[in-house]
């Protein structure tokens, strides 16, 4: 669904990664992780189209990702950003309705199937209570599940999800892990980057990690989340230890 090669990002007088080689198909999961100011959000804007590539090229659905329409490209990926202060008062229902944007024509209204897909998707994530309230008068957590709603109305067969759980309470934590899952499994395809690797452990199909300028580590969790890459990449001594339950921890290295 989504494949990149040779990937150079950044900007015209910055160049932040290069050599970048990564795939996401029908139900698969890619996960990426890296340090604060690594570029994952750059690395995101590049593959949606909304920077050009200094490098290298980019395929959504086999066609160059510069070659798609606005609307084409809403139509194949959607994308949930990190969480931001709104400077509009829409309500959360608007908010969430624009996800149907790329299923209508010019100057075309939302018909009620468009309304009944925005409210099925904000019931979805537990919020349907929120539908009128002003999206800028609600928690910074209510508006990320606002925006994970907004991409799930898109009904785009792959989605890009910039740290989606960074701002949420525990429970809807779970829930929004829980969606990413149940959205695998339905055979869409999802590149979810976060700061967890136990987030990436549980969900990944695939993990990049990308530090350094570089893809530091690409493949499957068993290969990418070991104590050496996240001690080198983190520069922090790590380990990874396995308990009794079977489930993976991360932790500081103690002398």
């Amino acid at each position: 669904m989504l494949q990149a090669r040779r990937l150079a990002i950044g900007y015209p007088q910055r160049r932040v990664a290069e050599g970048i080689d990564l795939a996401v198909g029908r139900g698969e999961v890619l996960c990426l992780l890296g340090p604060n100011g690594a570029g994952k959000t750059t690395l995101f804007k590049t593959l949606l189209g909304l920077i050009p590539a200094l490098d290298g090229e980019v395929e959504i659905e086999g066609k160059p990702v510069a070659s798609l329409s606005r609307q084409a490209l809403a139509r194949a990926v959607a994308y949930v950003p990190q969480a931001q202060v709104m400077e509009f008062a829409y309500t959360v229902l608007d908010l969430v309705l624009m996800g149907r944007t790329a299923h209508l024509g010019p100057f075309a209204a939302p018909s009620t199937t468009d309304y009944n897909r925005a409210r099925a998707a904000l019931d979805e994530l537990g919020i349907l209570d929120l539908s009128d309230r002003e999206a800028n008068r609600i928690s910074g957590g209510q508006r990320q599940l606002c925006l994970v709603a907004r991409a799930l109305a898109q009904d785009a067969p792959l989605l890009v999800m910039d740290e989606p759980t960074a701002s949420l309470d525990l429970g809807n934590r779970f829930l929004v892990l829980d969606r990413v899952r149940t959205l695998r499994e339905r055979g869409f395809g999802v590149v979810f980057s976060t700061h967890d690797p136990d987030q990436a452990r549980e969900l990944a199909t695939r993990v990049a990690v990308i530090a350094d300028g570089r893809l530091a580590a690409y493949g499957t969790s068993h290969e990418t989340l070991t104590g050496p890459v996240l001690s080198s990449v983190y520069s922090v001594p790590v380990i990874v230890e396995r308990t009794e339950s079977g489930r993976y921890v991360v932790g500081p290295q103690r002398d």
